[in-house]
């Protein structure tokens, strides 16, 4: 099913898979089961194209370890949440004594159920604690996160790894996303060394966002059953931060795009973590973030007022119209319009939108904000839709649909983010149609380019600095651009929506190479540089 690129990248891998592999992923979300963010998103979406391309590149399926019609090239372990919805035909597939220090301390055992989901195209296993994970939030409530995350996600790991003992098929390549997998990382180290099972299996960690480390302060280490003392850790005298650890222990470690990998080697964008970073050498990359075209096609989205396609855009204007009278703008108005999507975090940047406001109002445009999180955030934004509420809306929601119909029915993007390791707002919005405005950071230089800097080839607009003003400036020039009209419009416009960001035909392939590369190195001793104690 994958062709050869333009690059050549699915026929340049395709010979390296000689050897058949056994790939698991070990996560905190995937969609549409357990997502916050774009983490979700992002396993859901990898392990979907691995799982159809997988055979092809000599990926192995392990088998159903019992469970009737499962049987999938890709495995995705993941923690059975409250809010999981769980189908009728998922069975139980292990039931484990996982060792847990909140059960009677050393030497103690809890029960764990692994509940075998058949997914699509891949092989979903939740690990099944209520003490651990049948709460209201995933990390935490509104008093903040769970004090018990260390013994929480310990245990997961913890119990991903029996079930994977439980299976009797050796694990090649261990595929560990952000802090909630890291403790997996230490007991490989510590506990599995020799395992015939887990042994040999090679670790690639992705950082999806350096902000968030999962520090575990000392007092809290017993929690992942493990002590300071334990030299395999390493880490220093106050506690363990798993993300760090599990970044300088995985035989292979990268994030969601070239860009966002040459910042982390940097203290502005390292998050303290860019010593580790640097140390790793070539064996830390950027590997793009893919887009599943399947799932955003605005020909076929329900949410949308009328389809469309590059073919034959007709039906935006349809999509624009409908926006417009929903958040109670005069559809009639052909003033610009510029929507944005996000979390509510000083990351993303809503504040340089507020700044900008008055002047874009001035200038004719108007702005639909849909985002959730932390609401002293939006205050400003509140401020501006109370000066210009004909002109300025802001939704405080999570809203699947609302958010498909601000990526059709904008004429602008806006993502003026401080930092993003990818981001995939900016090619939903490719894909609709609609020109992104973006600072050029990380994996937002790697997937806009600049229309007035590039003419020929440009896909949205860019600006560097994070200000007011910078973002400002990049929506007068996208707005002027726009106002001239013509044959450079619709070419923009077509450039974007022909931009393939598919997984399957560019970072599919990149991970098979990656994890070939993390096996070959486990296999000839080349580990990761654990400090010394």
């Amino acid at each position: 099913p994958v062709r050869g690129t333009e690059n050549g990248t699915a026929d340049a891998v395709r010979g390296a898979y000689d050897d058949p592999m056994r790939i698991v992923m070990i996560a905190a979300e995937c969609e549409p089961w357990a997502k916050t963010g774009g983490l979700g998103d992002v396993v859901d979406a990898l392990a979907r194209a691995l799982g159809e391309i997988g055979r092809g590149f000599g990926v192995r399926a392990a088998g159903g370890a019992g469970v009737e019609g499962v049987d999938a090239p890709v495995e995705v372990f993941l923690p059975r949440y409250r809010s999981v919805p769980v189908p009728g035909d998922a069975v139980v597939g292990h039931e484990l004594s996982v060792p847990d220090p909140f059960a009677g301390g050393a030497g103690g055992t809890s029960t764990v159920r692994i509940v075998e989901v058949p997914a699509d195209g891949y092989r979903l296993r939740l690990v099944d604690h209520p003490a651990a994970f049948d709460r209201d939030g995933f990390y935490g409530d509104r008093t903040g996160d769970y004090p018990d995350n260390a013994w929480r996600f310990g245990l997961f790991c913890r119990s991903a790894l029996e079930a994977l003992r439980a299976d009797g098929a050796p694990v090649d390549a261990l595929h560990l996303h952000d802090w909630q997998a890291g403790p997996a990382i230490l007991y490989r180290d510590l506990f599995y060394g020799e395992d015939p099972i887990l042994g040999r299996t090679a670790v690639t960690t992705t950082v999806h966002n350096l902000a968030y480390h999962g520090w575990v302060p000392r007092e809290a280490v017993p929690q992942l059953g493990l002590t300071l003392s334990d030299a395999v850790l390493a880490w220093d005298a106050s506690g363990i931060d798993l993300l760090g650890a599990s970044l300088e222990r995985a035989e292979v470690a990268n994030t969601v795009s070239p860009a966002f990998a040459r910042e982390a080697l940097t203290t502005q964008y390292g998050m303290g973590l860019e010593r580790i970073l640097r140390e790793k050498g070539d064996r830390f990359v950027g590997i793009l973030n893919g887009l599943d075209t399947e799932l955003w096609d605005p020909a076929r989205d329900a949410a949308l007022a009328a389809g469309y396609s590059a073919d034959d855009r007709a039906g935006k204007a349809a999509c624009r119209a409908d926006l417009l009278r929903r958040v109670g703008f005069d559809a009639d108005d052909d003033g610009p319009v510029i929507g944005m999507i996000g979390r509510l975090d000083p990351q993303k940047g809503f504040d340089l939108v507020a700044g900008a406001a008055e002047a874009l109002v001035a200038a004719g445009a108007r702005l639909i904000v849909l985002g959730a999180g932390d609401p002293k955030i939006a205050e400003p934004l509140r401020a501006s839709v109370a000066a210009h509420p004909r002109d300025v809306t802001l939704l405080e929601r999570f809203d699947r649909d609302m958010a498909r119909r601000i990526y059709a029915g904008s004429d602008f993007f806006a993502m003026p983010s401080r930092f993003e390791p990818c981001g995939q707002g900016q090619m939903i919005a490719l894909r609709y149609g609609t020109p992104p405005i973006v600072r050029r950071t990380g994996g937002l230089a790697d997937t806009v380019v600049d229309a007035d800097a590039r003419p020929a080839d440009g896909t949205g607009f860019a600006f560097d600095e994070a200000t007011a003003a910078g973002f400002q400036a990049a929506c007068e020039r996208a707005i002027a651009f726009r106002a001239r009209g013509g044959e450079a419009w619709e070419a923009l416009l077509d450039r974007g929506m022909a931009v393939d960001f598919d997984w399957r035909r560019s970072s599919a392939p990149r991970y098979l190479a990656t994890y070939r590369r993390a096996v070959e190195l486990r296999a000839t001793g080349v580990k990761a540089a654990a400090r010394a104690t």
